[in-house]
C-alpha cells in the first residue's frame, strides 16, 4: 500500500462522496480510480455499464477487469 497525495480540494470531495455513498474515503477513492481508469481504457462504455461490471467482480484485481472488458487488448 502506497500513499498518494492529493489536493485539500478533492480530499474534501472524497469525503462528501464516502459519505453519501456510506463508504470509507479509501473505500471512495479507490472506486473513482477504478472507475476512471476502466473508462479511459473502454470509452465505448458508459459509467452505468461500468459499474454494472465492478458491482459483478467486486473482489476482482483490475487487470482481471480490463482482460474481461477486452482479453485482445489487455494482454498481461
Amino acid at each position: 500500500m502506497g500513499i498518494v497525495k492529493i489536493s485539500d480540494d478533492l480530499h474534501d470531495d472524497l469525503r462528501e462522496a464516502s459519505r453519501v455513498m456510506a463508504r470509507s474515503i479509501n473505500a471512495q477513492a479507490e472506486f473513482w480510480i477504478r472507475v476512471g481508469m476502466l473508462a479511459e481504457l473502454n470509452p465505448q462504455l458508459s459509467y452505468q455499464e461500468l459499474c454494472r461490471k465492478l458491482l459483478k467482480n467486486k473482489s476482482t484485481t483490475l487487470q482481471d477487469l480490463l482482460n474481461e472488458l477486452d482479453p485482445s487488448e489487455n494482454p498481461g
